[in-house]
């Protein structure tokens, strides 16, 4: 066999298990199956599957059991947290994630949750995007788990420290709404008092 063909061979096996690669890493997941908890170097993954049978029986198995377990988190109220459907319209919403505040909102959303190892804006907004109007197309609407299964990616990562930031903002939001709205506000309404 000549150098020719030997080369010929060897470039065409390359191509073709590049463009086999390059295929299968670019062919779109349908759903996520797994949400990983992700903190600094720190990654810990918990199948869908887990999320699912929580939502369907109420009772918390695996890694998840696990976690509610040492947060001491009630499994049926959790399964009711993942069952709260979101009716909306499609075709608003669809309109609605489009316009700069829905960008915005997206956007911030996609700084907690992001595919695995692509947290940039210009993958996870368009994810974000895909997982609310595919779950919005399921019979039951949008749900927590019907959010994981429209997910466009195989693993979603859920950033802790940024979801950790948001609930203190929240919560000291509303502190601060409870506060102005409590007792010392209401010398102010009557000065005869």
């Amino acid at each position: 066999m000549s150098s020719t063909q030997t080369l010929r061979r060897t470039l065409l096996a390359w191509s073709t298990g590049l463009s086999l690669s390059l295929f299968t890493v670019g062919s779109p997941s349908l759903a996520a199956t797994d949400v990983a908890l992700v903190s600094g170097g720190f990654r810990r993954s918990i199948p869908v599957k887990e999320f699912e049978h929580l939502a369907n029986t109420g009772e918390a198995i695996g890694l998840l059991g696990n976690l509610l377990d040492i947060s001491k988190q009630n499994p049926e109220e959790m399964s009711k947290l993942l069952n709260q459907q979101l009716s909306v319209p499609l075709v608003l919403t669809s309109r609605l994630i489009n316009t700069r505040i829905g960008e915005a909102i997206i956007r911030r959303v996609a700084r907690i949750i992001y595919p695995i190892y692509t947290p940039q804006a210009e993958v996870s907004v368009p994810a974000i995007r895909a997982g609310i109007i595919n779950g919005l197309q399921q019979p039951d609407g949008l749900t927590a788990v019907g959010f994981l299964k429209a997910y466009p990616n195989q693993v979603m990562a859920v950033n802790l420290p940024a979801l950790f930031a948001v609930i203190e903002k929240t919560e000291s939001i509303a502190s601060l709404v409870k506060f102005f709205s409590d007792s010392p506000l209401d010398g102010l309404k009557d000065p005869n008092s």
